[in-house]
């Protein structure tokens, strides 16, 4: 009877198992897009360091050095919607005295004493006459700004280059779908799935290295650097699910 048992629950097991699955056969393909263009907009950033024996000092210091070299920009066609403060700190300071030594000597440690004041500010601008970028850099050096760095160039607006950028990816996809339909001797049916990885683009970063910085010297001994924007690449990849007939 025991034996009688087990072969009917095996058999029952193994019919069952072979419906365990009816969902239609499908196969997802994966296409990539890619587009070039040149960069239309530059951006770079940089800091000024002022120092006071207050805070009030370090921060008129400061104030007149960051209005100086905000009045070039100006000058020089920059609008103020492209001129952005990204930090701004003050922190006092410390110098480190030491005591003189007593007649049995014997030196006392020395003391961290208040040395005044500090204030850095950083600015970010955006370039959108690139052909002004070399002589902007210059120019703010030459007031005393420091830190100049992560000078790029990217897209103002990439919507109608992504979507071509995804044609070429979607295009690509079917493609492959057909090679497949031949290769593996099965017919697709309609599409079940879409899925986008969409692909930022890659910035170009020119001159001086990617977020490399220059300090007020080596932008003095220059005068307006040549600046080359290269391309930008803007990618995208896709994956389309299809039912297999």
């Amino acid at each position: 009877a025991l034996i009688l048992a087990l072969s009917s629950y095996a058999y029952y097991a193994m019919k069952q198992a072979k419906y365990l699955y009816t969902g239609p056969v499908t196969i997802s393909v994966t296409g990539e897009g890619e587009v070039m263009a040149v960069p239309d907009i530059g951006q770079f950033s940089f800091s000024v360091t002022a120092s006071g024996t207050d805070a009030k000092q370090a921060q008129e210091s400061s104030g007149k050095q960051i209005n100086s070299i905000l009045v070039f920009l100006k000058d020089k066609g920059v609008e103020e919607k492209d001129i952005k403060t990204e930090n701004y700190n003050m922190y006092p300071r410390y110098k480190y005295e030491t005591k003189p030594c007593l007649v049995n000597s014997y030196c006392p440690p020395g003391e961290q004493v208040a040395d005044g004041f500090e204030v850095t500010q950083s600015i970010s601008v955006k370039v959108r006459n690139l052909d002004n970028s070399g002589d902007l850099i210059a120019g703010v050096g030459d007031l005393g700004a420091t830190n100049i760095s992560n000078l790029q160039f990217t897209i103002d607006d990439t919507d109608a280059l992504k979507a071509e950028a995804r044609s070429k990816a979607i295009a690509d996809a079917k493609a492959k779908k057909e090679a497949l339909s031949k290769d593996l001797g099965v017919k697709f049916g309609k599409m079940t799935g879409f899925y986008e990885n969409e692909g930022m683009p890659v910035p170009y970063y020119g001159g001086y290295g990617m977020g490399g910085e220059m300090d007020a010297m080596s932008v003095k001994s220059i005068e307006s650097p040549s600046l080359p924007t290269g391309e930008n690449t803007i990618k995208s990849q896709v994956t389309i699910t299809y039912q297999v007939r």
